[in-house]
């Protein structure tokens, strides 16, 4: 049994690799190939465990666990093939960020303009880089803007972005000013109340949204998803299963089913289109058996 570290994600996972894993997961939970049921939660006093299932018939298939403790917990991928046999575990937080980013780039390529080239980010953390990430590798970008509310954090993103990524950042003082005129937008921040103003957003732009999305608490304005002209999600299972209302009454469009070619995404090139990441079951074992079986 092969058991894998954060370091090892890092270095060993590949964009393009990890975008095949989503695109493939998301054709195969839409099609039901793919059993990808809501989250699952145990209460254990003070604290609890929420499992993400999913697989396939034949295998894979596994889970994901995290504490509900105060602050991040450490997450851990364990994945079975066919037969019964444990082929390894993913311990750290790296997988499921850089499997929800996988998300949202397989999103991007199915709905931004293919002369997509500029990104405005609304967030510095773990999510907003893994979206950028994968984004990266599938739009030809020229440059990126950059806005969270502590200074350090925006600059150290933009400085990030270039060494790593090799792309033109820059750090931006207003969340408008990262996003206005953007061709794709990313919202990926902790906030209850939305960050940007749908008016911000230019006609024919592509939103991903990564934070919550729960109608009492949700950083993209309503206003936004009204504008939209597809409302598309990884799973709409999961948005249905969060416990409360989600942000928006739009009908929710599968993902799957526009990379499938059997739902419409962008009809026109001056359509804004939204990407609400709700966190497809099963997809981060389709990710980490892509990786676990590429590691010697």
């Amino acid at each position: 049994m092969k058991v894998l570290l954060d370091a090892d994600v890092r270095s060993q996972l590949d964009a393009a690799e990890a975008l095949e894993a989503a695109r493939r997961a998301l054709i195969d939970a839409y099609r039901g190939r793919l059993a990808a049921p809501p989250r699952l939660h145990a209460e254990l006093g003070e604290h609890g465990l929420v499992f993400t299932a999913g697989g396939y018939v034949d295998g894979p298939v596994g889970f994901r666990v995290y504490g509900l403790w105060p602050g991040d917990s450490d997450q851990a991928v364990l994945v079975w093939d066919g037969t019964g046999r444990l082929s390894g575990c993913v311990v750290g937080n790296e997988l499921g960020a850089r499997r929800t980013g996988a998300l949202g780039g397989a999103a991007v390529d199915a709905l931004a303009r293919p002369d997509s080239t500029t990104v405005g980010i609304v967030g510095s953390g773990v999510q907003a880089w893994t979206q950028l990430w994968a984004i990266s590798a599938v739009r030809s970008l020229s440059s990126v803007r950059i806005f969270s509310p502590t200074p350090d954090n925006r600059a150290a993103f933009a400085q990030r972005a270039q060494a790593k990524l090799g792309l033109s950042a820059a750090a931006c003082d207003t969340a408008q000013d990262a996003v206005a005129d953007a061709d794709i937008v990313v919202l990926a921040t902790r906030a209850e109340r939305p960050v940007v103003d749908a008016a911000w957003i230019r006609p024919g732009a592509h939103v991903n949204t990564v934070g919550p999305k729960l109608a009492t608490a949700h950083e993209t304005p309503t206003k936004l998803a009204d504008a939209a002209a597809v409302v598309v999600t990884d799973s709409p299972e999961q948005a249905a299963g969060y416990g409360e209302p989600f942000f928006t009454s739009r009908p929710l469009t599968h993902l799957g089913a526009v990379l499938a070619g059997d739902a419409s995404g962008r009809a026109d090139d001056r359509d804004i289109t939204l990407y609400c990441s709700t966190g497809l079951a099963g997809s981060e074992v389709v990710v980490a058996e892509t990786l676990l079986s590429g590691v010697p």
